[in-house]
């Protein structure tokens, strides 16, 4: 049974005639026929008895007709909904993000996103960088926005955006007051650091590895889950952390924290997105929001 012998039947039922139904629907007249013989036998039952030269509906085919025009509404739903879909009328943006790009870069993008698009339902998840990479791994976001690149042979990564890395310090530190920073005196700081897996736990070992130092040559005192953490740590006196600007900055102006520029590549913002998958609509426009072409990511 199809949706097109359920068309057929309906329009036959509705106007007891073949050849009005076959006008109607802009069918030959054997075409209806056919369709009509075919339901009949496959279920073995009448639907109509003809009557001169029209038809009139059996008790069999008055049951079947309620539930014929069911049918028929509801795949007109299911078609309204793909085409709402479609024209992002209807839908959920799934994105992972991690914590500097998710908390600090993303929202103004995601606002002005959902303010063009306003029947969209947006869903932010923020973890570290490879949590992000494992969301969209398991199919649990649409899209990843990250700090830095992943290893991931399955994730697609186009760069969207830059930021750069400061190391923040009690506003009375000797480094904040321009004393030199070089090996022995990153060696002489205690810091505050992310945990491993995050894209500003990478950071500070670039930092050190730029002064030929691994993370075991730096003094590490705790290891925190979030940028904020960090951040409150070194205003209390916790010692010193290397942080994206976006985080630190707020801090910076205010006079809580001494940040320091680093001579360190600005770090870039990637969208990610799995290679196997298909792209929902609101995904590809957001991609289009971002200046990216959904097959380039």
């Amino acid at each position: 049974m199809t949706l097109e012998q359920l068309r057929i039947f309906v329009a036959v039922a509705e106007r007891e005639h073949v050849t009005r139904a076959a006008q109607a629907l802009h069918l030959t007249q054997s075409t209806i026929s056919a369709a009509i013989a075919a339901l009949e036998a496959r279920h073995d039952v009448r639907l109509f008895d003809r009557v001169g030269r029209g038809v009139r509906l059996t008790e069999a085919g008055r049951v079947f007709l309620v539930e014929a025009r069911a049918v028929l509404a509801r795949a007109e739903a299911a078609g309204e909904v793909l085409a709402e879909l479609a024209g992002l009328r209807r839908g959920t943006l799934r994105i992972a993000a991690s914590q500097t790009v998710g908390a600090y870069w993303l929202p103004a993008r995601l606002t002005a996103f959902r303010a063009a698009h306003p029947r969209l339902a947006v869903t932010l998840a923020i973890g570290n960088s490879e949590q992000v990479a494992a969301w969209i791994g398991g199919g649990e976001a649409d899209l990843g926005m990250v700090e830095g690149p992943v290893a991931d042979v399955d994730l697609s990564p186009v760069e969207v955006g830059q930021d750069r890395m400061v190391l923040v310090l009690p506003p009375g530190h000797p480094l904040a007051r321009g004393g030199p920073l070089d090996a022995t005196a990153l060696k002489a700081l205690t810091f505050v650091a992310r945990e491993a897996g995050s894209g500003t736990g990478v950071m500070l070992e670039r930092l050190g590895g730029s002064f030929g130092l691994s993370l075991a040559d730096l003094d590490i005192s705790m290891e925190l889950p979030s940028n904020e953490a960090l951040r409150s740590a070194v205003e209390a006196g916790a010692g010193a952390a290397v942080l994206s600007a976006l985080v630190a900055d707020g801090a910076v102006r205010s006079g809580q924290l001494a940040a320091l520029e680093l001579d360190l590549p600005p770090r870039p913002f990637f969208v990610l997105r799995h290679r196997a998958r298909h792209l929902a609509p609101a995904a590809r426009a957001f991609l289009g929001a971002l200046g990216v072409a959904a097959d380039a990511a």
